[in-house]
């Protein structure tokens, strides 16, 4: 079986999971994943066996509910997606509709769970009251409940007892890392870092996490950063300071899902950093960083 993906994200890194764990250690404790999203990195990482704990966070309330219900209710969830889903046939517009604004009054996650499966593009969408409010894709149905209890049951053998989650700021799960554990930080896209956006429930500021990157490079925590991009020629997102040491890798994402509705050709790069502490651990240098060891990923000149 390929690994698991219950929680269908716009924005998860699942197709590159594999370059990223490419440069993970051996020997983590735990990974730390600040903004875990649909946790897709430590999933990949749990399947692969390259970590014994992981530590779940994120701003999203309900998605960690979410969460915690996959990993240990597996059963309850599976049957409750099903219930729900097997109530829109004949009706699957309004039914949407419907659940979305039960999920908005009670943040069920059976329903949240059904609303990702469902919305357009995967795409998660906020109003300014903090309410989902993207709409319905009804060219399909969802995950079959077959297909989502499969994957959640698979999930959960994965992660239960042994993960921790919480819903903090990420500065405050920062504060508690160990040199023995890699830090996975896929924050916010950064061109909307500085104001509110629909696709976020809270954006980050780049300041901030500069500094917040400064102490771990200092402390000699070992971490691995999802920040900018590119599509061709096209860069996205503000450039990190030199000053903080780190090793900057480019990861083949493929063809954007924009660029494929626009009928574009354009390759999505998308840029990982690895800090001083990491690249130790890996015991490499320039020398090593290989595009055969490395591959799809194309090495960047940035230190």
């Amino acid at each position: 079986m390929s690994v698991p993906h219950p929680i269908p994200y716009q924005g998860s890194k699942r197709n590159i999971a594999d370059s990223i764990l490419a440069v993970f250690p051996s020997g983590i404790n735990y990974l730390v994943e600040p903004f875990s999203g649909s946790a897709a990195i430590s999933i990949a990482a749990a399947y692969h066996k390259k970590a014994e704990y992981f530590y779940l966070n994120d701003i999203n309330k309900p998605l960690i509910r979410l969460l915690e219900q996959i990993i240990n209710n597996p059963r309850k969830i599976s049957d409750e997606y099903e219930d729900i889903w097997n109530s829109q046939k004949g009706i699957e517009k309004d039914f949407y509709l419907t659940t979305r604004n039960r999920f908005n009054e009670t943040e069920n996650s059976a329903c949240l769970l059904y609303l990702l499966a469902r919305c357009v593009k995967a795409s998660v969408r906020y109003n300014s009251k903090g309410e989902f409010n993207q709409s319905p894709d009804n060219r399909r149905l969802g995950k079959s409940p077959y297909n989502m209890r499969r994957d959640i049951f698979a999930v959960s053998k994965l992660l239960k007892g042994k993960t921790q989650l919480s819903c903090k700021d990420y500065k405050d799960i920062l504060k508690h890392i160990s040199k023995d554990d890699v830090v996975y930080l896929d924050p916010p896209y950064q061109g909307v870092c500085q104001n509110r956006d629909s696709r976020y429930y809270n954006g980050i500021d780049f300041n901030e996490l500069v500094l917040e990157l400064k102490d771990l490079v200092y402390d000699n925590i070992s971490f691995i950063l999802s920040y900018d991009g590119r599509r061709g020629n096209k860069s996205y997102g503000r450039e990190l300071p030199k000053s903080l040491g780190l090793r900057r890798i480019e990861i083949n994402a493929g063809r954007s899902t924009q660029a494929t509705l626009l009928g574009m050709n354009d390759i999505t790069y998308e840029s990982v950093y690895l800090s001083p502490a990491l690249i130790s651990r890996l015991q490499l240098n320039s020398n090593h960083l290989t595009d055969k060891l490395f591959n799809p990923i194309t090495l960047s000149n940035y230190q």
